[in-house]
């Protein structure tokens, strides 16, 4: 029986400075478990930030023989070729059960629809003189995502992230997954490829796939974006190759606040907050609440819902190091402390849940009362459920089509316009000491003259 003190009742004052503070994005308490891990792969302590510079400069140097020692060093696996061949990803696909095919379906059409509703068009406006000032979007090229597969594949998120991109019409969308102990990545990231319409997997993961896919090897052309979820290496990889390829975020593990009031389900609430602490160990899942009765009510149910759980020490970790419940004022505090949080995923388990959305500043989603259920969101609903995390919500975005764009200007003045701006241009490049500049403006001058 799990106790029912898993998840503590705190003051706002010292939620404040404890519950609701987080790490740097990349930055992981080194384990004796992590540091025997680096050890054993590298042959001497490093931190995880000077392992993944060594692997990173390897695979940029060595390309594919890097690859396959990393692969070999990390995941016991020897491989001669990095692509599952695209008969492997249709068998993968055919062996699902009708009802998996079916529900993946389900979230490729939703996600589809929602995001073919946001818009991405350039426009131009034209001035009197027949010139004109614009924006052209345009289509990143080629995008590689990132499916993790280790203890826990998610056919989800690579649906999040491939079905956004191909909305915005990128030309080339690529995966890369890590290989299983046989040496073929987990089937039902292969199926979800597959039902996307993604024809080229790559089997390798880690900080390696994400070099592979921002440098380019012999066998994995570079990429324009990598985007996807991963562990603290992948996340330290994605930032130091940044500038080389674009990202998505450094995405950091998944949190969820709940602001529930007198009224809300004890046991629905804990049901979300149990559902997001599964994920692993650092989830982070919060309560907050004006009402002591329901939290007490939500300890009780958080306990006994769990007995049943198939990750009950997972999320038992989760709630013991991350979770918490903050007995507030009133839902105006509750809302404060919610946007000193940022949480990624923000639910109202509240009377009037639209009351209190306007007040809401920063949040990557807001899950508007019990019938809007985070795992919709994270499955079937429509919007990816690829948010922001650590915090970032206070300047980030979901993933959405326009990360799968970029924009040109468009620069088309009319003679009348340029001579009517010309000397502001050329009066701001004098004060800046840009003579060229200058010249540039009164050459045109002299030439009308």
């Amino acid at each position: 029986m799990f106790e029912e003190t898993l998840l503590r009742i705190y003051e706002p004052d010292e939620a404040r400075t404890t519950l609701l503070t987080r790490k740097p994005v990349g930055e992981v308490a080194m384990t004796p478990e992590l540091a025997a891990g680096i050890e054993r792969v590298f042959g001497e302590p490093l931190t995880p930030d000077e392992a993944v510079r060594r692997l990173l400069a390897d695979v940029r140097d060595r390309g594919d023989d890097a690859l396959r020692h990393w692969t070999q060093r990390i995941d016991g696996v020897s491989l001669d070729d990095f692509i599952v061949p695209p008969e492997s990803l249709a068998a993968a696909y055919e062996a699902l059960t009708p009802n998996l095919r079916d529900a993946l379906h389900v979230s490729i059409d939703r996600v589809r629809a929602f995001h073919q509703k946001q818009p991405m068009r350039g426009w131009v406006d034209w001035s009197s003189d027949g010139g004109a000032l614009g924006q052209i979007v345009r289509p990143l090229a080629r995008v590689g995502v990132y499916a993790p597969g280790g203890r826990v594949p998610y056919p989800s998120t690579l649906v999040m992230c491939v079905v956004p991109a191909q909305v915005a019409g990128v030309e080339e969308i690529v995966v890369a997954t890590p290989p299983g102990p046989g040496g073929e990545p987990a089937q039902v990231i292969l199926a979800a490829a597959h039902a996307c319409g993604v024809d080229t997997v790559y089997r390798v993961g880690g900080a390696q796939a994400i070099a592979a896919l921002a440098y380019g090897t012999q066998s994995i052309p570079r990429v324009d974006k990598v985007v996807g979820p991963g562990n603290i290496f992948v996340v330290l990889a994605k930032r130091h190759v940044y500038g080389i390829v674009d990202i998505d975020g450094l995405p950091g593990p998944t949190e969820t606040m709940v602001i529930a009031d007198a009224g809300a389900d004890p046991t629905l609430v804990a049901a979300d907050l149990l559902a997001q602490a599964e994920h692993d160990t650092l989830a982070s899942a919060i309560l907050v609440t004006p009402s002591r009765a329901l939290a007490e009510a939500v300890q009780v149910e958080v306990a006994r819902q769990m007995e049943s759980l198939s990750r009950a020490d997972v999320i038992a970790e989760s709630l013991r190091g991350q979770g918490g419940i903050v007995l507030c004022a009133d839902l105006d505090e509750a809302v404060d402390l919610a946007n000193q949080y940022a949480a990624e995923h923000l639910c109202l388990h509240v009377s009037d849940p639209w009351s209190l959305v306007g007040r809401v500043k920063h949040a990557g989603g807001i899950f508007l009362g019990e019938n809007s259920y985070e795992v919709l969101g994270d499955y079937v609903a429509g919007p990816t459920h690829v948010m922001p995390t650590m915090g970032t919500a206070r300047f980030a975005s979901p993933l959405s089509v326009r990360d799968f764009t970029k924009i040109i200007s468009l620069f088309a003045l009319g003679e009348g316009e340029a001579q009517e701006i010309g000397r502001a241009a050329q009066t701001l490049a004098e004060a800046e000491g840009l003579t060229a500049h200058a010249a540039a403006v009164a050459k045109r001058g002299r030439n009308r003259g």
